[in-house]
């Protein structure tokens, strides 16, 4: 049996770690992966739990919510990676619905999880985040804008899951006079 106390701890604590680092405005998208299988120390699809799921999607809906940040929780392959978001995001970021439901062998507990809290949710094949949370190696990378960066903090394991943390960037450019900081007139030289 898991802690879901100490897993809603856990996530609390990494996702105010990654906002800190990430420094999303108002507006921006945020995709959660997750592996209740994982967090409870079995194997990736197999060994599901809808109060882990409820527990960890409620928890970040919590704090992202009051900031204004949107929330996207990715399925499992057997749905193609697709996302849930709510249907006023998807019309605001241009996503393209895509209709499938999550079931707990295809979509996951976290996807049902986020159909149960959001108040208009769909389905969009892909999105391009600002940031986000991995919790059991579900693989987001293919959800977070290019540039992405890892966030290194201190929760990397929320209940037996192995977590890992995104932030994106703008691309650098530019040659050998290029600046990456506003100092229009070179004044450090």
């Amino acid at each position: 049996m898991v802690d879901l106390a100490q897993i809603k701890q856990q996530t609390k604590q990494g996702l105010t770690e990654l906002l800190d680092q990430a420094k999303l405005k108002k507006g921006d998208l945020f995709v959660l992966g997750l592996s209740t299988s994982e967090v409870q120390g079995g194997t990736i699809g197999e060994d599901y739990s809808i109060e882990v799921g409820r527990a960890i999607v409620k928890t970040i809906i919590n704090e992202l919510k009051p900031l204004g940040i949107h929330l996207a929780v990715q399925g499992c392959q057997h749905l193609n990676r697709a996302l849930v978001v709510e249907r006023a995001v998807a019309e605001q970021y241009g996503l393209e619905q895509v209709l499938v439901y999550p079931q707990i062998h295809a979509g996951g507990a976290g996807q049902i999880a986020a159909f149960e809290n959001f108040e208009d949710p769909i389905e969009v094949e892909q999105i391009q985040a600002h940031a986000g949370m991995d919790i059991g190696d579900t693989f987001i990378g293919m959800q977070v804008r290019f540039v992405q960066v890892p966030v290194r903090n201190s929760i990397d394991t929320i209940g037996q899951a192995h977590t890992t943390y995104l932030r994106s960037r703008p691309k650098y450019i530019g040659g050998p006079r290029a600046k990456y900081s506003w100092d229009p007139f070179d004044q450090q030289h």
